[in-house]
């Protein structure tokens, strides 16, 4: 039998729907960062450089584009005969087919996998975190503990705590109790999602709760091993970390990467970042192009302006075009004379001519409020723009737009178009 000290599932699966229409066709975890990464890049890469070999990748929702990133792990050197990364949908059994109800009813569904490699420890990790972080330290320190379940946590400002599941520790960081997003938080230590399980202690309480409709870690997992008396261990993470889970944290973790001295930095040597490198062309700056302060990726070409903006693999900037504080993922083209203000455009979008993108004055989006804000306008994938329209802050579009779709042509703040082929 293989046995393998400690193994890692990724729960990559959620649709995270606070990014609006940038997941209306792609799993959160495969959306676009930092031009040519993906936001599942960074848990993989922390695997492979933390010495983790065997990894489950646990998807559920619009998988296609994950899956094909993944295929077989080579970039982050899994594509291992023993161990390696393995993608784990859900699957259709012979008495009945059931899609992961809870992030613990995912794990559980694939005991069998885990049961494979026999393994003494087990990582349990969310795909949709930006980070680095070296989990064979948090795994010392749950040997040094003896812990059943060790719970990576950070200290977050106390008036955000309410926001977050917090562990309440004694003086030596063992959890004496915890709480789900309380009103009046008694403690700032906010779990991450991140946690090491003792493979006895994680078996038993998956088995117990198998039956338990949405099982969740923080809601039931951990409330069952503190109830059944286990070592529960805060270990305190300090380094950077974001939940890049709205549109607003989203496009800032990105601007955080043209700081001066980004406090997320994407060029150290000793913890690289990996992911799927497609062979394409060099970028080309025109000779008229000016760019300042920003990321621009592999095949772009810039014959206009960009400024403080992250520009994907493949982006064309037109001649005259202005860009700036935005976010253009890869395959776009953003047209001649065309303005783009504090924008997130997704995958092969094609912006029209004379075009205004993020103008005028912040209204509420009509659609979805709590969602398209913080001034941003938001184009999904594959969307068309046509040339000479207005469009405003806190809007969003998807499909295939005219100009019929705006009146006097223009989209103001707080609009929204939305897909029109019947998806």
């Amino acid at each position: 039998m293989i046995k393998k000290e400690m193994i890692a599932m990724l729960l990559a699966g959620g649709q995270g729907s606070r990014l609006g229409v940038l997941t209306q066709k792609v799993a959160k975890p495969a959306v676009a960062f930092g031009g040519k990464y993906r936001i599942i890049d960074f848990p993989l890469s922390n695997c492979i450089n933390s010495g983790i070999d065997t990894v489950g990748v646990l998807t559920q929702y619009q998988p296609l584009r994950l899956n094909t990133h993944i295929g077989i792990g080579i970039p982050w050197d899994l594509d291992k005969n023993v161990g390696g990364v393995t993608v784990l949908p859900p699957y259709e059994k012979s008495t009945n087919s059931e899609w992961y109800t809870g992030t613990a009813n995912a794990i559980f569904q694939n005991m069998a996998y885990m049961e494979m490699y026999n393994p003494e420890y087990v990582l349990i990790l969310s795909g949709d975190h930006i980070y680095k972080m070296d989990y064979e330290v948090m795994l010392d320190y749950h040997k040094a503990n003896k812990a059943d379940v060790t719970i990576a946590c950070m200290p977050v400002p106390m008036e955000e705590a309410s926001r977050f599941g917090i562990m309440i520790t004694d003086g030596n960081g063992k959890i004496t109790d915890f709480e789900e997003k309380p009103e009046h938080p008694r403690s700032n230590l906010a779990s991450m999602g991140i946690y090491i399980f003792s493979w006895k202690a994680l078996k038993e309480s998956l088995i117990a709760l198998k039956d338990q409709p949405g099982c969740d870690f923080g809601k039931h997992i951990l409330p069952y091993c503190k109830d059944k008396g286990m070592n529960l261990f805060a270990y305190e993470f300090n380094g950077y970390w974001k939940d890049v889970g709205t549109l607003g944290s989203y496009w800032e973790a990105n601007m955080e990467l043209i700081d001066i001295i980004p406090e997320f930095n994407l060029y150290e040597e000793f913890w690289k970042i990996y992911t799927k490198g497609d062979v394409i062309r060099p970028q080309y700056i025109s000779g008229d192009a000016v760019v300042e302060r920003s990321l621009i990726s592999e095949g772009a070409e810039i014959y206009g302006e960009v400024r403080n903006s992250v520009i994907g693999a493949g982006v064309t900037i037109k001649p005259g075009a202005v860009v700036r504080d935005s976010i253009i993922m890869q395959g776009t083209v953003i047209g001649e004379r065309t303005t783009v203000d504090k924008a997130i455009i997704a995958e092969n979008v094609t912006v029209g001519s004379d075009v205004a993108i993020g103008v005028g004055e912040e209204a509420e989006n009509v659609l979805k409020p709590n969602i398209y804000r913080d001034g941003l306008a938001v184009v999904g994938e594959n969307a068309v723009i046509p040339s000479g329209v207005r469009i405003g802050k806190n809007t969003a579009i998807t499909g295939v737009t005219t100009l019929e779709d705006y009146p006097g042509g223009e989209l103001p703040g707080g609009g929204a178009i939305a897909e029109k082929d019947g998806e």
